[in-house]
C-alpha cells in the first residue's frame, strides 16, 4: 500500500506534514508506505533535526507549488511540476493508492475529477466532515462545499454515498439518513428541500429516516445528514468555531474538545475513482497523521469499490 501525501500544501507546509508523516508512520503496519511528494530539499533537514530514518518514506520531487489563493483549474494546467498535480498523476498510473493534501482545496477537487475521474453514475463528487455526537460516536455531514448548488437526484447520490462511507469507515449497520431542513414536517424547506424529500422517502438505497433541523447536528437522530454544499460548509465553518471559542474563553469540556478538526484528518472527497482526502489549511502534524490514517482506512475497506458497485446500475 502506497499512501501518497503532498508536503508542500498547507499554512505551516512542508515542517508540519513531515511531522505528521513521521507520526503516521509509527501506527502504520508492515506493507503500508507513504510517498512523500514535494521538494525534497526541504524534506532532509526536518527529518534528519527528527533522527528519522529516511529510507522509511517513498520521494518523489516537485519543484512547483500551487498556492492557497491561486485559481484551480489554471493553476493545475499551468503547474504541471506542482506536488498536487504530480500527486493525481500518481494517482491516476495506479503509483499510489491514495492521495492527501492541506493544500489549495479547489484544485484538489479539480484534480481528482481530472485525473481519476468521477465514478460512472455519479452527477458530483461531494466533500465529507465527520461530526461529533452528544452521546458518543460520530456522524456524517455531506456536502460540505464541493457544491454550492444542488438538485434533488444529486442529493439523493449524496444520501447513498454518506450510507457507504458511514457503514464502512464508521462500521454503523444500516446507518440513518437524514436531510437537512426548517423543520420535521415532511412539506418543510425550500424548493430544493421540498423536491428531495419524496426522492429519499421512496428509495430502498439508504435508510431514510426524515428531515432534521440545524439543533439536530449532534444529536442521535441520524448518521448522515445531507444537504447542499453551500448550507453544509456554513455549518461546519460554525461548528469548528465552537471549539476555538472554548479555548479562548478557556472551558474545558470532553464534548467540544470533540471539535477540534486535528482528531479527524481531513474531508474526503466521495465519488471519484481513487482515495482523495482534503486537509484543512492550517493542519498540524496531528491533523496531517489523522488525514494518513484516514486515507489508508479508504483503501483498506475498499470503500471506493463499493460506491463503484452500488452506482453499477
Amino acid at each position: 500500500m502506497k499512501i501518497g501525501l503532498d508536503i508542500m500544501g498547507g499554512d505551516y507546509a512542508p515542517k508540519a506534514i513531515v511531522l505528521g508523516a513521521i507520526a503516521a508512520h509509527q501506527s502504520l503496519n508492515a506493507g503500508e508506505h507513504i510517498v512523500l511528494i514535494g521538494d525534497t530539499e526541504q524534506i532532509k533537514p526536518i527529518l534528519a533535526e527528527e533522527g528519522f530514518n529516511p529510507d522509511h518514506f517513498e520521494y518523489v520531487h516537485t519543484d512547483e507549488v500551487i498556492g492557497m489563493g491561486e485559481h484551480p483549474t489554471k493553476a493545475i494546467v499551468q503547474k504541471p511540476n506542482s506536488s498536487i498535480a504530480v500527486g493525481f498523476n500518481l494517482l491516476k498510473e495506479g503509483k499510489i493508492d491514495s492521495f492527501a493534501s492541506a493544500g489549495n482545496s479547489g484544485a484538489m477537487l479539480v484534480g481528482a475529477v481530472f485525473s481519476v475521474k468521477t465514478i460512472p453514475g455519479i452527477i458530483r463528487p461531494c466533500l465529507c466532515s465527520i461530526l461529533p455526537k452528544l452521546k458518543g460516536g460520530t456522524g456524517l455531514l455531506l456536502d460540505v462545499g464541493a457544491n454550492a448548488d444542488c438538485k434533488p437526484d444529486i442529493l439523493l447520490q449524496f444520501g447513498v454515498l454518506g450510507s457507504l462511507y458511514a457503514e464502512n469507515l464508521f462500521k454503523i449497520d444500516n446507518p440513518r439518513v437524514a436531510l437537512m431542513n426548517i423543520g420535521e414536517e415532511d412539506e418543510k424547506g425550500n424548493m430544493l428541500s421540498m423536491a428531495t424529500f419524496p426522492l429519499m422517502k421512496e428509495t430502498d438505497l439508504f435508510n431514510f429516516v426524515g428531515n432534521v433541523e440545524g439543533r439536530d447536528l449532534f444529536n442521535d437522530k441520524s448518521d448522515v445528514i445531507v444537504c447542499d454544499g453551500f448550507t453544509g460548509n456554513v455549518m461546519l465553518k460554525l461548528a469548528e468555531s465552537f471549539y476555538v471559542i472554548t479555548i479562548k474563553k478557556g472551558l474545558k469540556d470532553e464534548f467540544f474538545d470533540r471539535f477540534n478538526y486535528e482528531q479527524y484528518g481531513g474531508s474526503p472527497v466521495l465519488g471519484v475513482n481513487a482515495p482523495v482526502v482534503i486537509g484543512h489549511g492550517i493542519s498540524s502534524p496531528l491533523a496531517v497523521k489523522n488525514m494518513v490514517l484516514q486515507s489508508r482506512e479508504m483503501i483498506t475497506t475498499g470503500l471506493v469499490e463499493k460506491i463503484r458497485m452500488a452506482f453499477k446500475n
